[in-house]
């Protein structure tokens, strides 16, 4: 095939296609479509059509897109489970190089080299497709053909595009214009949205697709090798945390596991949920762990549940910004994630959301059975790596104002659709964490002081929460103020109870679906809760935050910094970005107070507060979350406390919205901020004529019934 007609006719082949084939199989016409493209990938790289300076860069993406290709036959083959421990390592940095920190101020990959190589606007594209075609490597793992068949054809589709130009005027250096750069983009992920939804979708409720889990519960978990044949990246960190789970007896890994999979029983139990019902669960967690992971997945069969484990998204149309959701190995460079975290913006429109809404309907549609019996997720988290402040890249791409918006929109309008297949009222979920060894040289030792912490006597601190929740529910008002140097200053209005012998304002929170024990809960009315939150270092979903203020009116944020970057414009943007996801203004979600001093002690002995997850961090303290209650989308959903009585804050004035106006309830964010007791002036209920009852004086618990909490602080 000739380079003119396989530019002109690449969109006519991706409308023609018949359809994901996510294994091996593909059909006649596709099989002739790989074939096709890897003979072009392997011509582009004797080839000189075009300018210099694109030729090398297009024979670096051929020569990638070439390696993963042998890369997926290798494994084919058995290489994997042949070759030695240094071997599968080299391989593994090899396919994973080019974007690691040593090398990335140099690579594709950085829109700020590729902006400087190619110029603003085609630079940041060409950063953009490289990030794409990276998404190979685990597809060649999988054996993952279609979509590495698409992936070629969307680079090459670039090529014949540079190289028809360049024939065209018969000048090397002639460049397509970059309006037509951008619409290849926005037609691969436009063309093939229903594919990449319906792929997605199957992927989170089908538990036939078991490329992750087969490895779990069949390989040697005692040789390291194994973990290099999920094709994520991996290091020490991986390695590490594998060899010292692979040390323990087999007791000690079903009792971790057994923390894990019980929360997730005891939160249907608590919810007054049927998990009968149900037939699967998803599981997310990061490689290393997997004798645990092995352990779980057999003890959520004896419930009657299937496990599903899928992969963290690798195509541009199904990434949550920088977050990994699902299955992951190491990150091999966070600042690579983080610069290309709004990428959509290159495809980012009215008309796309509406198709992908339509998409991820549809694939619902296609899999109701299986979603009406999928539990919900258990995530395992880590925690203890180097917090990550990102560097600015101000090549990098950003959403303009309508684009945020239409994000904001896709998430409601999605989660929505989800909770419709997926019922809401009907599932349930659990999160635990663990440290990684980056955590430090006493490692072993902060593992199993958070196996101590996951494990604490759940009826001992609902007795004492239920002290905390006997004085809150006298009150109308919350005030916490902050010492030390906190300049926290803020009043939290609370639900008016109607009949105190059958309500409540606070939940009681157990060890169930946030493991550790230790907070009781509301949603705040947001009319009279206003003030200023201060916090000087904290760490929210892998970003770390330095002198955080948000200040807040009538339950909504107004205003808000941090001193991560020297200038204040770049600080807010970051807090809007990370902590708001993209609202001007978000409401205050949950108030809570959180009675884990154990793990407080824990995290000032180890000095590991900074790194540890925000499971374990809002336990620690008072918190607050900006975005949406805990209940969302379930605020209809009775919910009751061990005590009997019924928790009646389950909305606020925002989220009532959702039976008049759905696309203004909702905001697709809950983000905890925790205040430490070392930082805690007070905690006072505020009674109806004025008279408080101190909860908290001086970072010690004062309230009768609570002193006990106090112990692990001495």
């Amino acid at each position: 095939m000739t380079k003119n007609i396989m530019n002109e006719n690449m969109q006519d082949i991706r409308r023609e296609a018949e359809g994901p084939a996510p294994g091996e199989t593909l059909t006649e016409t596709e099989e002739l479509r790989y074939e096709l493209a890897l003979g072009r990938l392997a011509e582009i790289r004797n080839e000189n059509i075009i300018g210099e300076k694109y030729n090398v860069f297009f024979r670096k993406g051929a020569e990638f897109l070439l390696k993963a290709e042998q890369l997926r036959m290798d494994v084919q083959s058995g290489w994997f489970e042949k070759a030695g421990l240094q071997s599968v390592r080299e391989r593994n940095r090899q396919m994973y190089g080019d974007v690691l920190p040593e090398n990335y101020d140099r690579s594709y990959g950085n829109p700020a080299f590729a902006a400087e190589t190619f110029g603003d606007g085609r630079g940041q594209i060409m950063s953009a497709l490289y990030t794409e075609i990276r998404g190979s490597i685990p597809f060649a793992f999988e054996n993952r053909r279609w979509d590495l068949l698409i992936l070629m054809e969307l680079f090459l589709e670039y090529y014949g595009a540079f190289s028809t130009c360049a024939l065209e005027s018969d000048q090397p250096e002639a460049l397509p214009a970059e309006s037509g750069l951008r619409q290849i983009f926005y037609s691969y992920c436009s063309d093939y949205c229903q594919e990449f939804m319906d792929i997605r979708t199957a992927e989170l409720v089908d538990a036939d697709r078991d490329f992750v889990r087969n490895i779990v519960m069949t390989a040697d978990l005692t040789d390291p090798r194994y973990l290099y044949r999920f094709g994520e990246y991996i290091t020490e960190n991986e390695e590490k945390t594998a060899a010292f789970l692979a040390g323990m007896t087999q007791e000690e890994i079903d009792s971790i596991a057994r923390t894990w999979t019980e929360g997730y029983r005891i939160g249907f139990l608590m919810g007054r949920k049927d998990i009968t019902k149900k037939k699967t669960v998803n599981i997310r967690y990061r490689a290393g762990f997997e004798r645990v992971i092995r352990a779980a997945v057999k003890q959520f069969e004896q419930i009657g549940l299937e496990s599903i484990i899928y992969r963290a998204a690798a195509h541009a149309v199904n990434k949550r910004g920088s977050a990994r959701v699902g299955f992951y190995g190491a990150v091999p460079n966070p600042q690579f994630d983080y610069d290309h975290k709004n990428d959509a913006a290159i495809f980012l429109d009215e008309h796309f959301v509406t198709r992908k809404l339509q998409a991820l309907r549809t694939a619902f549609e296609k899999l109701e059975k299986e979603a009406s019996v999928h539990g919900g997720p258990a995530v395992m988290e880590v925690f203890g790596e180097i917090p990550f402040t990102p560097l600015p890249n101000d090549k990098a791409l950003t959403l303009t104002e309508e684009q945020q918006k239409l994000q904001v929109r896709y998430g409601n309008e999605s989660g929505q659709i989800t909770n419709r297949f997926i019922i809401g009222s009907e599932r349930s979920f659990t999160i635990i964490a663990y440290p990684a060894p980056e955590i430090g040289p006493q490692f072993e030792e902060i593992f199993r002081e958070t196996i101590r912490i996951n494990n604490l006597d759940y009826h001992k601190y609902q007795r004492i929460q239920q002290h905390l929740i006997d004085a809150l529910d006298q009150g109308v008002k919350v005030h916490v103020r902050g010492m030390n140097g906190n300049e926290t200053d803020i009043t939290v209005a609370l639900r008016k109870l109607e009949d105190p012998e059958k309500e409540t304002i606070f939940e009681n929170c157990v060890a169930d679906v946030n493991i550790p024990v230790g907070e009781v809960f509301t949603s705040p009315v947001l009319e009279g809760t206003s003030g200023l939150l201060h916090v000087s270092k904290v760490y929210l979903e892998d970003f770390q935050y330095r002198d955080l203020k948000i200040r807040v009116k009538n339950g909504m944020t107004t205003e808000y910094s941090c001193a991560n970057f020297e200038d204040p414009a770049m600080g807010k943007r970051y807090v809007e970005e990370n902590i708001l996801f993209h609202h001007p203004s978000v409401p205050v979600g949950e108030f809570a107070i959180g009675t884990n001093t154990t793990a407080y002690r824990i995290a000032r002995e180890y000095r590991i507060a900074d790194k540890l997850p925000i499971l374990i961090a809002e336990k620690m303290g008072p918190h607050f979350a900006f975005g949406d209650t805990c209940y969302s989308y379930q605020e209809d959903t009775a919910v009751y406390n061990p005590d009997g009585k019924e928790i009646i804050a389950r909305d606020n004035e925002r989220s009532a919205l959702r039976k008049t106006d759905p696309s203004k309830a909702y905001f697709g964010c809950h983000t905890d901020i925790t205040i430490p007791y070392d930082e805690l002036g007070h905690i006072q209920v505020i009674r109806a004529d004025g008279s408080t009852i101190p909860i908290i004086e001086n970072g010690r618990f004062v309230l009768p019934g609570t002193e006990e909490l106090n112990q692990p602080l001495t």
